[in-house]
């Protein structure tokens, strides 16, 4: 039957259901189709914690949502226009979301008194008209999954687990997504159970076919691809992003990269994907734990490698003793901290950024480190890279602060070039001269401050180390106050220095009429751009700037806060940063914070922005 093609500039779906009902897995299919396609797109996983909640409760609903227009977009979008609801703690979790006339597509199959009864439901929501404001289509998807399959020799439970691809199905014909990846994906997926992947492949074509004839939707919907730079895209997520630039720091720098890890949700992804880049130089231990883990980093660093480590806020607590270390051995050395809710175990599974002050002041003694946070998905392939040559040139452990929302999150990449990378240089010692007498291994270079990273083993760069403290110049254990108190500053100002290093805070402030400033850190990015977007497009004047370096904070930090009558700073936290602007610069700036293990929506910080401008 013929159907109406509507365009569209923008989409918002939500996938939504039980634990094991596959929703990460459709709404990734459904988001590299996307991607494929061409359109701008931005996700947001949101899974529980538990490894198998109680299936139909509500602590183990799972959800995927995904962004994707026309044009560029910034966030996963505030509300989902259309939400896919596999069961009925599905629906409950997620219906407070879903505005007015919202598209609703519910699996009444699911919908029975006893799943009902589970979430606090007296009677069918389908039945009763509560869902009367939406456009509710409500479709027995389970069991049209197992009557397209009748024919596969699979059992009924397998065939009723193939649900999600059709309704994967299904809403790759409503936004005229491709099929043929989903396919392929399945295809490979599922190649040891031919049966399986038949089956599969079946149960998507017959939620497309279903959408192609049904008469319960006769509207299908285009939404054109986004004008992009030219170049090769894909889509990635924060965490993938991660370990393509630690494997191109290993390239860039020609060092050996060694990953020293324990698996912690949610920087677990990272060690994943480096483990199977060995081809590059990168070797990979999974520790027996925290400690274990970043004391191995740290001794491959002694060795000549670039040591990492990754893990998340309750890790970064245990590895606290062995980063101080790094900075009294002056090592380079690489620490991942993607954020998580806390404190302790907290909610492993949500985003957070509350681990700053941590990543500034969690050490013992005055242990300063350089502090790197990316602000988007893709941007964590840059952050790696900057944080790496930090570490490398300095001679110094770099904290990054990437955070949950960033690590699954994803976005269209464009692949860099190569050959424009920036070059990182280790600079190994190289023994002394004899007319220049015995090695000094802390005698520092004039411009960084930076010792010499001597190679064990070198004949001629023979030096002591350990965690006790260093006399100047020749590394000699030392208990001399004013010696002590020399080497502080030293490697205090070693870590100042770096300012000097890098790019001045920008600040978009394209009417230049602005008097607030909107400034923020981390994965907060895209909300507040888009946040910035709205008032702007209202008639108001509001700049915004975004730090990529906290620490050292961009020389030109203070001027910019000066240029500004009122600041705002929006943190996933109790407002660490405004903490510290407020203690280094004496600027009375307003913070905004929220700590729901969600990111910001941009609606929100619109409304926030708006106000302050309205105050003045």
């Amino acid at each position: 039957m013929t159907k109406q093609v509507q365009q569209l500039d923008r989409v918002i779906i939500r996938f939504a259901g039980d634990s094991g009902d596959g929703m990460q897995l459709t709404g990734d299919r459904f988001t590299q189709e996307t991607a494929a396609f061409g359109n701008d797109l931005s996700t947001l996983p949101n899974f529980p914690a538990e490894i198998r909640a109680p299936a139909g409760t509500l602590p183990g609903v799972s959800s995927f949502q995904l962004h994707f227009a026309d044009h560029d977009i910034l966030t996963p979008g505030d509300a989902p226009n259309v939400l896919v609801a596999m069961n009925p703690a599905a629906l409950k979790a997620n219906l407070g979301d879903l505005p007015r006339g919202a598209d609703l597509i519910v699996n009444t199959d699911e919908f029975t008194k006893r799943n009902l009864a589970k979430v606090g439901y007296e009677t069918n929501p389908v039945e009763d008209d509560s869902l009367a404001e939406y456009r509710v289509h409500a479709l027995p998807l389970t069991s049209m999954t197992v009557t397209a399959l009748t024919d596969f020799e699979i059992s009924k439970k397998d065939a009723e687990r193939a649900k999600n691809m059709f309704a994967l199905g299904l809403l790759s014909w409503l936004y005229h997504r491709p099929t043929e990846g989903t396919i392929s994906f399945l295809e490979k997926k599922f190649a040891s159970k031919p049966e399986i992947m038949k089956a599969n492949i079946a149960a998507f074509q017959a939620g497309w076919s279903y959408g192609e004839t049904t008469e319960a939707f006769s509207v299908q919907y285009e939404i054109k691809p986004a004008e992009h730079a030219p170049g090769l895209y894909r889509n990635i997520t924060g965490n993938l992003a991660l370990a393509y630039g630690l494997v191109a720091a290993g390239v860039q720098s020609g060092l050996p990269i060694f990953l020293g890890s324990y698996p912690i949700t949610p920087a677990s992804d990272i060690l994943h994907e480096i483990s199977k880049h060995k081809r590059f130089g990168v070797r990979t231990f999974q520790a027996e734990d925290e400690i274990a883990a970043v004391g191995a980093a740290l001794g491959a660093s002694f060795g000549g490698s670039l040591g990492v480590t990754t893990t998340s806020g309750p890790g970064i607590a245990l590895k606290s003793e062995t980063i101080a270390l790094g900075v009294a051995t002056e090592l380079p050395l690489l620490v991942i901290d993607v954020q998580r809710a806390g404190p302790s175990t907290g909610m492993p599974t949500k985003t957070e950024q509350a681990d700053l002050l941590q990543a500034m002041f969690g050490r013992n003694g005055e242990a300063p480190v350089p502090v790197v946070a990316p602000q988007s998905p893709s941007d964590c392939f840059n952050a790696a890279l900057e944080a790496a040559r930090i570490a490398v040139k300095y001679r110094t452990p770099v904290i990054l602060l990437s955070d949950g929302y960033l690590a699954n999150g994803s976005e269209p990449w464009r692949l860099p070039d190569v050959a424009s990378l920036p070059k990182i240089e280790p600079n190994f010692a190289t023994p002394p001269s004899p007319e220049d007498g015995e090695f000094q291994p802390f005698q520092r270079d004039p411009d960084t401050l930076a010792r010499p990273w001597a190679v064990p083993g070198t004949e001629g760069l023979e030096h002591r180390i350990g965690g006790l403290e260093k006399a100047d110049g020749s590394g000699n254990i030392s208990y001399d106050p004013a010696n002590h108190d020399r080497m502080t500053r030293l490697r205090q100002a070693k870590v100042d220095g770096i300012a000097n290093d890098i790019a001045p805070l920008a600040v978009d402030d394209p009417s230049g009429k602005a008097r607030v400033l909107v400034l923020g850190w981390g994965g907060t990015y895209g909300a507040i751009s888009a946040g910035v977007r709205r008032v702007r497009a209202a008639g108001q004047h509001v700049a915004q700037a975004h730090l990529r370096h906290l620490n050292p904070f961009p020389a030109n930090l203070p001027e910019v806060l000066r240029s500004y009558d009122k600041v705002v700073v929006p943190e996933i936290n109790l407002g660490q940063l405004a903490l510290l602007l407020r203690g280094r610069y004496l600027v009375d700036v307003i913070g905004y914070n929220q700590v729901r293990g969600l990111p910001f929506k941009a609606e929100e910080l619109q409304g926030v922005i708006q106000d302050v401008i309205d105050s003045e």
